[in-house]
């Protein structure tokens, strides 16, 4: 088991495969993709290597994000060679889904287990308006097949933002009152690109929980593959909420989880100040290297990101790493 030197168990493993990203969200990217890395993204074989040594150091579950993962033409291939590794118990890919309603069979036959889709709004118009795109009717009827199709764990990501979504709490609850399915609000994080936007629109998501306790929602125990996320359970409700709130006073007390760029770059933190490059040991015959990099890197993990403090590392935008 990866560990670091304040206690903490790293079992969970952020895949990204690719920066790209086909939307333009006012939070992440309001001008589009800029094309501003190289797009020599990690192969098929490389992520093979990368995803073994994981597991021979106990790495549990891997989730495959961007930019956006579905961009990838071969991400059904990804997911399944994730699913067929030794010691990788789940296998998750957070998208905005804007193909989800085509590829969600292929996704489950090749063993999907848990499926995230970034949905900041419900209303049509507000969902065009944050993304830039008119597919939310499309995507929901993607989430749907996913629920008929048997993926139990669905998420949807909604960010808070003052300006687009902050009183749209009510629909997102009467969406979850008959699915089985998690909607989870996440603090606006403040970014590189992203200060004036910040300043403008977080909301602390404190709030939110409020309202929900006083609703009589419960918070629900957290299992041995969850972060720092809380959820909450309703006797009346079919699905649960869930916050992540990285501003929140020991946010990162329970963190479980690594990233790796599509460039191949191990971040010990969203917010760190720089990857270690783990690429041309990706290349060797077997995964000996990369397992002894990535335990020496541990040493270097901090205690928390400082976003309190407004430093944001050398995150410009979120979907350099998928967030």
């Amino acid at each position: 088991m990866l560990n670091d030197q304040f206690g903490r168990q790293f079992n969970y493993l952020r895949l990204s495969i690719t920066d790209v990203c086909n939307f333009s969200c006012s939070y992440c990217l309001p001008n589009g993709y800029q094309c501003d890395t190289p797009r020599n993204f990690l192969n098929k074989n490389e992520i093979n290597t990368l995803v073994n040594a994981f597991a021979e150091l106990g790495t549990k579950k891997v989730r495959i994000t961007g930019g956006e993962p579905c961009l990838r033409n071969n991400v059904t291939d990804i997911i399944k060679l994730c699913k067929n590794t030794p010691g990788i118990e789940k296998v998750a890919i957070t998208t905005n889904g804007f193909n989800l309603l085509k590829k969600i069979d292929e996704f489950a036959e090749a063993g999907l287990d848990a499926l995230n889709v970034s949905i900041d709004s419900l209303n049509p118009s507000m969902f065009k308006l944050i993304t830039g795109h008119d597919k939310l009717n499309l995507i929901l009827k993607g989430i749907e097949r996913a629920v008929e199709l048997g993926i139990k764990d669905i998420k949807i990501n909604a960010v808070l933002a003052k300006q687009f979504n902050k009183n749209q709490l009510k629909d997102f609850l009467a969406w979850v009152k008959h699915r089985k399915v998690t909607v989870r609000f996440i603090e606006l994080m403040e970014t590189g690109d992203g200060a004036t936007f910040f300043e403008e629109n977080h909301l602390s998501g404190q709030t939110v929980k409020a309202q929900l306790l006083a609703q009589g929602w419960l918070q629900v125990v957290k299992g041995k593959l969850n972060g720092p996320a809380e959820e909450f359970c309703h006797p009346d409700y079919d699905g649960r909420i869930g916050l992540i709130m990285p501003y929140s006073k020991d946010f990162c007390k329970s963190c479980n989880r690594l990233r790796v760029s599509a460039l191949g770059k191990l971040h010990l933190c969203l917010f760190a100040e720089q990857g270690i490059d783990l690429r041309e040991l990706l290349n060797e015959d077997d995964t000996a290297a990369t397992v002894k990099a990535i335990q020496a890197a541990m040493g270097n993990k901090e205690i928390s990101h400082e976003l309190d403090k407004r430093l944001t590392g050398a995150t410009t935008h979120l979907a350099m790493l998928g967030g």
